[in-house]
């Protein structure tokens, strides 16, 4: 009986042996095991304190969807030679794939859509506002296949892509 108590008794001795032995090396010791390290500290940044008054609770896209299209201009700041430089960059990204490089709804995307998209060097994509095709751009067209961008393009992108289609023409 002595003998299969102490043969029990061994793994105890040894599991309390080495649970006593980590802890004293992980409390006491500095090897031990996720001691504060030069390799973790840089990735520990402190919680910032957001100041007062720094997220919006008015403006930014609320204002452009409740505003008439009419009453949207581009922003005066960017010159024109640079807002269309910028639209035709952002055209290309943004808008080629369905509308095609010439511009004619006759992209390698817009193809498989019935109806095809528009083209937008049409009189009727060039007489409509710069505000109206903003919008169509940020927030779709509810009867057409046009997607709302407002989310994948940012303000100033979107208004220069509206300088560069303006600044295409109709086709002749």
């Amino acid at each position: 009986m002595k003998k299969k108590l102490i043969i029990a008794l061994i793994p105890v001795v040894i599991f309390v042996g080495a649970h006593y032995g980590i802890t004293l090396v992980d409390n006491v010791l500095k090897v031990g095991r996720m001691w504060e390290t030069p390799a973790v500290r840089p990735y520990e940044q402190p919680l910032l304190v957001m100041e007062k008054g720094v997220v919006p609770i008015s403006g930014g896209e609320v204002i452009f969807r409740a505003t008439p299209p009419a009453d949207l201009h581009p922003p005066s700041d960017d010159p024109a030679a640079t807002s269309v430089a910028r639209g035709k960059i952002g055209y290309s990204l943004f808008c080629a794939q369905c509308h095609g490089t010439s511009h004619d709804g006759n992209g390698t995307v817009g193809q498989s859509f019935a109806p095809l998209p528009t083209d937008l060097r049409s009189p009727k994509v060039q007489s409509q506002s710069p505000g109206q095709l903003f919008k169509e751009i940020s927030f779709g067209r509810p009867e057409g296949r046009q997607p709302a961008l407002a989310t994948t393009i940012s303000v100033t992108d979107r208004w220069s892509i509206v300088a560069y289609v303006k600044s295409l023409g109709v086709r002749e």
